[in-house]
């Protein structure tokens, strides 16, 4: 039986193209109108190649969730990592979503879709799933290494806060972006005052 698409090699050079492609795509047209052969176009390979890497389009999504992951990790790891203050946590924290609504929107409008596509595919949802918790079991450590620093006092356990603070940028994004005319400043602050008080017991 043919390995399946998740367990093909996909550091090679023409992978990362198709995940650019499809990035700048969906920015461009939307999920519903990035079809393969728009991927496959501005990407510069053949279609029957996306097939082959990927198999789906929503496996596809997925791997480009993955890879945008892993470097919004990245990039927050130095400022989390050097904080010396609940306001630099938060400004980190807050810096990342930002930077993200700003400069990569489409990040959660991938991630909207795969939301929906979970309910009739079990093999993505596992995928999803694996990935999210990779991810906030990631930024869970860090909280605690702030805590034992004695920069943090967490008023619940680590995993629990960032469930939270996680839940509350999905939800800001949503609003963000389905509401682009709204001022998001008073939200925002609501937002960052409910996670200081999570980070802090003064």
């Amino acid at each position: 039986m043919e390995a399946a698409p998740r367990e093909r090699e996909l550091t090679g050079e023409k992978a990362q193209r198709i995940i650019d492609a499809m990035r700048a795509s969906v920015a461009e047209r939307g999920i519903a109108g990035s079809t393969f052969e728009h991927v496959a176009g501005e990407a510069g390979v053949s279609r029957g190649l996306l097939h082959y890497y990927f198999g789906t389009k929503e496996r596809l999504l997925v791997e480009v969730v993955r890879r945008d992951t892993d470097i919004r990790l990245a990039r927050l790891d130095e400022p989390l990592t050097g904080a010396k203050s609940v306001d630099d946590v938060l400004d980190a924290l807050v810096a990342s979503l930002q930077e993200t609504l700003d400069n990569e929107p489409e990040y959660f409008l991938i991630l909207f879709e795969l939301f929906t596509a979970l309910r009739r595919a079990p093999d993505i949802e596992r995928e999803i799933a694996e990935m999210t918790n990779r991810t906030r079991e990631h930024v869970a450590q860090l909280l605690r290494q702030k805590e034992q620093e004695g920069i943090l006092q967490l008023r619940y356990d680590a995993e629990s806060v960032v469930d939270y603070l996680f839940a509350t940028a999905d939800g800001f994004a949503f609003t963000v972006l389905t509401n682009p005319r709204r001022d998001p400043a008073a939200t925002l602050a609501v937002a960052t005052a409910a996670a200081r008080y999570l980070l802090s017991d003064q």
